[in-house]
């Protein structure tokens, strides 16, 4: 049987394990967000963990999706586990389901092996775009927003590898080293993988709650704590990123609306400055109260794929994507996580994220920022290789 299993750390107090599929589901042709519903509602007192890829928008609009797809992963996929284990902050190990039997503390070992393998990896990547036709992409989407068809868009690049090798689980674990994202996975299946190093949370469910926490607003560290500071601060009060924040907050507030209570949705945060290993970041939080009569089904046809991903309005967002951008999505712009068996859920959004077919051994690394009338073309363009350098450095561990 084909290998898959997940993992996904906050990198503070909580890891989770889940691995020996006993039941899966994927699909990668028509009807796979209903038939995925049906799946998920079937094992509902079971715990579920699976992926959710940017192209399903083509079920939830009028949209299609052309550009040439350098890994293949399905659609959508999911599976239930016989074993999840969850660390904690202390490393303490707890069974969530399963036991600690021979079969199951043999993964885990030999998972735990692997954080202590040092990737000899030699992958340079190479960008799908050079910079100045990247500059003259940004500059007809600037011009887009000019004529009013949008007000932002997502709009993203692709640095990939081909013919390359590289040891999936000890490569995550050195990004894992050098970002401690508070969203990192890894996800292994049958042959396909994604390392992520997402710091951005798409959607969590805590009873009739729902929360989304779309991040728009990037700033680098700084080489001294002085610097740091001052970045953060500039970040704060920069009017370009407050505005890119506001209008997805507005799109994520619309979005939830079309399924919450009424006068339920609200925003518990705006503008919040976190920071990252390599990187700050503006994040805020939007939360609303659903009736527990609302399926997954109808959760996701209101909110997914994202709105900081895509942009407002988001249906002419998305077409601007396709229309410019140069490789499919898959996976990136996607989603990984989990249910619970008392019908919570949480999953991220994937970005920072490395994306390797090991029987084609291509690689993909996409990377990109909100595009806005007030961004600049050449610092859109300097987010981005500040986003791909750790992906970079990881690929190229061996010099």
């Amino acid at each position: 049987m084909d290998k898959i299993f997940t993992f996904l750390t906050n990198n503070k107090n909580q890891s989770i394990l889940a691995f020996d599929a006993l039941d899966v589901f994927e699909c990668s042709s028509r009807n796979c967000l209903e038939n995925a519903s049906d799946f998920i509602d079937k094992h509902t007192n079971d715990y579920r963990f699976g992926f959710l890829s940017y192209d399903l928008k083509n079920e939830i609009e009028d949209l299609d999706s052309q550009n040439p797809d350098r890994i293949g992963f399905p659609k959508i996929g999911f599976f239930v586990p016989k074993y999840v284990v969850e660390w904690d902050e202390n490393g303490q190990q707890t069974f969530l389901k399963g036991e600690a039997d021979q079969n199951s503390l043999s993964f885990i070992q030999e998972f735990e092996n692997q954080r202590s393998i040092l990737p000899l990896n030699k992958v340079e990547l190479t960008a799908g775009l050079s910079k100045p036709e990247y500059i003259s992409k940004i500059e007809k989407l600037r011009e887009e927003i000019q004529y009013g068809n949008i007000y932002e868009v997502t709009y993203c690049q692709e640095f990939y590898a081909e013919n390359s090798e590289i040891a999936p689980l000890p490569s995550y674990f050195e990004l894992n080293r050098k970002t401690k994202a508070s969203f990192s996975c890894f996800l292994e299946w049958k042959g396909k993988y994604l390392l992520s190093a997402s710091p951005e949370r798409f959607l969590k469910r805590e009873g009739n709650r729902l929360i989304s926490q779309p991040i728009k607003g990037t700033a680098k560290r700084g080489k001294t704590q002085d610097e740091d500071v001052q970045l953060k601060t500039d970040l704060l009060a920069s009017e370009k990123e407050r505005a890119e924040n506001v209008m997805i907050v507005d799109l994520v507030r619309n979005d939830l609306s079309r399924i919450a209570e009424r006068n339920s949705v609200q925003v518990d945060e705006l503008f919040g400055v976190y920071t990252f290993e390599t990187v700050h970041q503006l994040i805020s939080t939007v939360s609303a109260t659903i009736n527990e009569k609302v399926t997954i089904l109808e959760i996701l046809k209101a909110l997914f794929p994202m709105g900081s991903m895509t942009g407002a309005p988001k249906i002419s967002a998305m077409k601007l994507i396709e229309e410019h951008e140069t490789f499919k999505r898959g996976l990136y712009s996607g989603s990984v996580g989990y249910f619970s068996p008392n019908g919570d859920f949480d999953f991220n959004v994937i970005i920072r994220s490395i994306l390797y077919n090991e029987k084609t051994q291509n690689i993909s690394c996409p990377v990109g920022g909100a595009i806005t009338l007030k961004s600049s073309p050449e610092s859109e363009y300097e987010e981005c290789m500040i986003k791909v350098r750790a992906l970079k450095e990881v690929l190229l561990t061996y010099g």
